[in-house]
């Protein structure tokens, strides 16, 4: 009986949680819906509640908007937008580095994680999976005698949290092991082993 518990337990909480993730991300873009006027919405038009018809003006607006910022003119915008933001205190701070994080992790030009290494931490005799991110930069790098990496080690099962650190890179062992390989091992919490 317990046996039979346990594995449909096994086969459930995964559907669940992955039908309450979809669910929840499905009710935020239906809140798009409130930014037309109230007869344009698909409610007052067909009479009834449409779940996920925000996920399809969500879509279109990100669609439209990637499109009119390639052309001269939604660039030019796009760059007066950009001084707006910049001179407002707050605000310049937090979107800059919102934009350049999600350009790192989003940019089409490279990965934001190259390569799966093995590190030491949080002390010796003590190994944990994680990122390298590049080199360190800025006044950083002149502090650091030597050769040196930037690697970023990810929480499990949360791998959005983490620490980043500057090490050596001759403490630092590559491991041939894909990124997304690397991070499934992390998210399961070693349960589900790369092959």
């Amino acid at each position: 009986m317990r046996k039979y518990f346990i594995t449909g337990l096994l086969v459930l909480i995964p559907l669940a949680i992955t039908a309450w993730v979809l669910l929840l991300v499905i009710d935020t873009m239906d809140k798009s819906l409130l930014l037309l006027p109230a007869s344009w919405r698909p409610d007052a038009l067909v009479g009834f509640h449409i779940p996920g018809s925000g996920v399809v003006l969500t879509l279109c607006v990100i669609w439209l908007t990637g499109l009119l910022v390639r052309n001269y003119v939604g660039t030019y915008i796009y760059q007066i937008w950009e001084r707006v933001l910049r001179r407002i205190p707050i605000v310049n701070s937090l979107y800059f580095s919102v934009k350049q994080v999600s350009d790192t992790l989003f940019s089409s030009s490279g990965n934001a994680f190259r390569k799966a290494v093995l590190v030491q931490y949080p002390r010796e005799g003590m190994w944990v999976i994680a990122f390298l991110t590049g080199i360190p930069g800025g006044d950083a790098r002149k502090h650091l005698p030597g050769d040196y990496v930037s690697i970023y080690v990810p929480t499990t099962p949360n791998p959005t949290s983490g620490f980043f650190l500057m090490m050596r890179r001759s403490e630092v062992i590559e491991l041939n092991m894909n990124v997304d390989d690397a991070l499934k091992y992390i998210i399961s919490m070693g349960v589900v082993a790369p092959s």
